[in-house]
């Protein structure tokens, strides 16, 4: 069984991804750590990150694996452990670039769709996991929250992580990167048709894995995924 979270950027989609995977046994996969990996990448190189070109040549060349002997799975780059690396606002923000790439993303998609075919029960999520890279999933949902509401969340974790950030700047970032994913060529940011909708601005994360794990749940347990 696949189980796909969409949304944009700052609704709690990996964190709520994760745990609702480990309530019901399934593997994780955080398909935006692989889009700040090559970000990450892209930065070492001090690449020009308005250059399709050079950011699909390093994507080809970076690497990415995940450690799935871990729970939730370790990123590796080349062999190095990077996944501490990859919530800094520096990685998150080199990967709005490479994410609007298409050779990149048509990379990165065929990537997920093996490990979608090797794992089995999978919780994945991302911005086009239920419209482009598992359409057929069994169950959708489409995480969403205000724009300030997603910027509050992102301010309060990159200030647990010790950085400086301005709220106002997180909130003009958030919705550039909004309009980004909503209008580029490949994989845009949308709602696939048979998703469910869960509004969490108003929503404790755990209250949000609640619910996606009440819907699931019977159907999980009857076909026996997880087990």
């Amino acid at each position: 069984m696949i189980i796909t979270l969409d949304g944009p950027a700052g609704t709690g989609k990996s964190s709520v991804a994760l745990k609702v995977a480990r309530r019901l046994r399934f593997d994780f996969l955080d398909t935006g750590a692989m889009y700040r990996a090559i970000g990450l990448a892209a930065l070492r190189r001090e690449a020009n990150l308005n250059d399709p070109r050079e950011l699909a040549f390093i994507a080809k060349h970076a690497h990415i694996e995940f450690d799935w002997s871990k729970h939730p799975p370790t990123v590796t780059m080349g062999g190095e452990d990077v996944t501490h690396l990859l919530r800094s606002g520096e990685a998150t923000r080199a990967a709005s670039f490479v994410a609007i790439v298409p050779a990149i993303r048509e990379l990165l998609v065929t990537q997920q769709q093996k490990i979608g075919r090797e794992r089995g029960d999978l919780v994945t999520e991302g911005r086009d996991q239920g419209t482009v890279v598992f359409p057929n999933a069994e169950f959708k949902f489409y995480l969403d929250a205000t724009p300030q509401e997603r910027a509050r969340r992102r301010v309060a974790q990159l200030r647990a992580r010790g950085e400086i950030v301005d709220q106002e700047e997180i909130l003009r970032e958030i919705v550039a990167r909004d309009q980004r994913d909503a209008s580029r060529a490949v994989g845009p940011l949308a709602v696939a048709k048979d998703a469910r909708v869960v509004d969490s601005t108003h929503m404790s994360e755990d209250q949000v894995v609640d619910h996606i794990v009440g819907v699931v749940q019977p159907a999980a347990a009857k076909s026996g995924a997880g087990a």
